[in-house]
């Protein structure tokens, strides 16, 4: 152990032992167990997509349960709560905006939390919890509550994760409107409301079920959370409701507005074969007319007249031109 220095293991992101809200040295996993022998001591380690070998050693040096080290070293785990002997065992769900077009991307952090020690294992986004440590050293009067806290900072951090991308959603939505309210019929469109109501059927899945999750760990008893730390777990409950309560918002208007989209296509495609009737209705008038004195009879009506062609050019137009108004003074054009 040494009290400074950065830690090279591969896997290994943090390990460091706190006392009093203080950092007191870094600790390779090796020397967990020396760390631990110190009671006054609690280990924080962040790990990174951990080999099994890297994972059973820290097994062994806090004594997790292998069931959990199982899921841990597995992601695609839902978010859940595990209670074992003397531990916890949480599966959180990290979200963040990447690419071009930007698209959700999820990642997962499993975290074991005892009473003197708190690993965190992420899955995914390298920078899911970019700063958490940074934040929770500059307030030693909390950190010193031990890895109750420490639980607390991910799970707020995380949970925080979704407001900015939730916004970026209902921002998509909003400029979505926009396109169908000024008649801009697409199947592009359809396309992107589609992966919006998609996106938010992917985010509630994520988030609805740490309402519990945080709901329990501020109202049940738990060893590895002190009580005077469980009201922080409340607001982190209040922040997955609000977060839930904007997913479901956005959902309803984003239902509401494909089917704006879809009924007003259907009126434009009902509006577009109304044109297409009535310029047909207007073009069988000279289409019969010609056809009749196209007939190969003898005895046709004005056939000798001098007039006869001219008269009957006029009387088309003259129908054609009648057609039209009425036509346009019923809406069909």
């Amino acid at each position: 152990m040494s009290g400074a220095g950065v830690q090279t293991e591969p896997g290994v992101i943090n390990s460091r032992a706190y006392r009093g809200g203080l950092k007191v040295a870094e600790v390779p996993v090796s020397d967990i167990p020396a760390a631990l022998a110190h009671e006054d001591w609690f280990i924080w380690i962040g790990l990174y997509e951990p080999t099994e070998e890297l994972l059973k050693t820290v097994q062994q040096a806090f004594g997790l349960h292998d069931l959990a080290i199982e899921d841990a070293h597995s992601a695609h785990q839902r978010t859940k709560l595990e209670n074992y002997d003397d531990s916890v065992f949480l599966v959180l769900r990290t979200v963040q905006l990447a690419g071009e077009p930007r698209r959700l991307e999820f990642g997962e952090t499993h975290v074991f939390v005892g009473k003197r020690y708190i690993v965190s294992i992420r899955h995914g986004s390298l920078k899911s919890h970019l700063g958490v440590r940074q934040k929770c050293e500059a307030t030693p009067t909390l950190l010193a509550r031990g890895p109750g806290f420490v639980l607390h900072a991910l799970m707020d951090f995380i949970v925080d994760q979704y407001f900015p991308v939730v916004e970026t959603l209902e921002q998509e939505l909003v400029d979505l409107e926009k396109n169908i309210f000024a008649g801009r019929f697409s199947q592009e469109t359809t396309n992107r409301v589609y992966n919006l109501m998609r996106d938010l059927i992917s985010l509630k899945r994520a988030i609805s079920p740490l309402a519990d999750v945080s709901n329990h760990l501020a109202r049940v008893e738990c060893e590895v959370v002190p009580p005077d730390t469980r009201p922080y777990f409340g607001d982190v409950n209040d922040h997955v409701l609000r977060i839930m309560e904007m997913i479901e918002t956005v959902q309803q208007l984003s239902s509401t507005a494909l089917e704006a989209h879809l009924a007003l296509a259907s009126v434009a495609q009902n509006e577009d074969t109304k044109r297409l009737a009535a310029w047909a209705a207007i073009l069988a008038v000279p289409t019969m007319i010609a056809g009749l004195y196209g007939m190969n009879f003898e005895n046709i009506p004005e056939l000798h007249w001098r007039f006869g062609y001219p008269s009957s050019i006029a009387f088309m137009f003259l129908v054609c031109l009648l057609l039209y108004r009425g036509f346009k003074r019923s809406g069909w054009l």
